[in-house]
């Protein structure tokens, strides 16, 4: 069987990587009130405005697990996380800061595969004309982060710079959250920041689909290899036969023909069940953080 990444999906649909929700909180309700429906949540970072995309994957878990799924969106991973511990989600594709954050209230189910991994990188991008290679050259910068509990697009930095007896608030001039990678690559691209910290799998994917801005921008430097953010569920889940359906769901989805369509939208691999520690160079990155205060 070959690569799911050999399929081109469409410009529409991985160009809303990243990019802020404009979706309603709850994307499909069924008739059935009574019928058990497994509420699946998103962050922006992936699935966002492309409705081809959401309807099938709806579609396929409705399927692989024979119940209802309603897709809940948000604008901010805190959002997500927060119905996630409260068990008012049965599972979410969040980021691993948050994960590893909240890992006693957490089970991991799935891990998505990138070039057959479970790992990406972070990005610390630069204007394509900018010299330098390192991050202490972008002292006084306007600097872009995706979000504040994003792993690639703040963790990653904020730990560099405390390693250096840094702080965001005094190197650089300014910072603001984009809530949205794609928004991370746009606001180094257009000028409005003059670096950004961004997750290296969506800057990748951007730069296939549409070179024309991410030409304008350049890579300072590529994180170590960490693990992909992840679909997580309550530890203690309200209805676990419903949160174990998804999980098998996610694994399965590269052996389904709808499944596979799927993850060639997404550009990814297919899904697996990994150990948590693949998470722990992120944990040690946010007890650094959280020890600096």
């Amino acid at each position: 069987m070959s690569s799911p990444r050999t399929e081109r999906p469409t410009r529409r649909t991985l160009l809303s990587l990243g990019v802020g929700s404009i979706l309603s909180p709850h994307i499909a309700r069924f008739a059935n009130a009574s019928e058990p429906t497994i509420q699946f949540g998103l962050t922006p970072v992936f699935l966002t405005s492309d409705l081809e995309l959401l309807g099938r994957l709806q579609s396929y878990l409705q399927r692989a697990t024979n119940m209802p799924v309603t897709l809940v969106n948000r604008r901010t991973y805190q959002e997500i996380t927060a119905l996630l511990t409260s068990g008012q989600l049965d599972a979410a594709w969040i980021c691993g800061f948050p994960f590893v954050a909240h890992r006693s209230e957490l089970q991991l189910l799935a891990v998505p595969l990138w070039h057959q991994k479970p790992l990406y990188q972070s990005y610390l991008i630069v204007d394509r004309d900018r010299v330098g290679g390192s991050i202490d050259d972008l002292r006084g910068d306007i600097h872009a982060f995706s979000d504040p509990d994003s792993n690639s697009g703040f963790l990653v930095t904020r730990v560099e710079m405390a390693q250096r007896g840094l702080r965001p608030e005094t190197f650089f001039a300014k910072t603001f959250f984009t809530y949205g990678h794609r928004d991370v690559i746009r606001a180094v691209a257009s000028g409005l920041a003059g670096s950004g910290s961004v997750d290296g799998y969506v800057y990748d994917v951007v730069n296939e689909l549409e070179p024309e801005l991410t030409s304008r921008t350049r890579i300072l430097r590529p994180s170590e290899w960490l693990g992909f953010p992840p679909v997580a569920a309550p530890r203690s889940p309200s209805d676990p036969s419903r949160t174990e359906a998804v999980g098998r769901a996610l694994i399965r989805m590269n052996e389904d023909p709808e499944g596979l369509a799927v993850l060639r939208m997404l550009r990814l691999d297919g899904f697996a069940a990994e150990d948590p520690s693949i998470f722990d160079t992120i944990s040690a990155k946010a007890a650094l953080v959280a020890a600096e205060g």
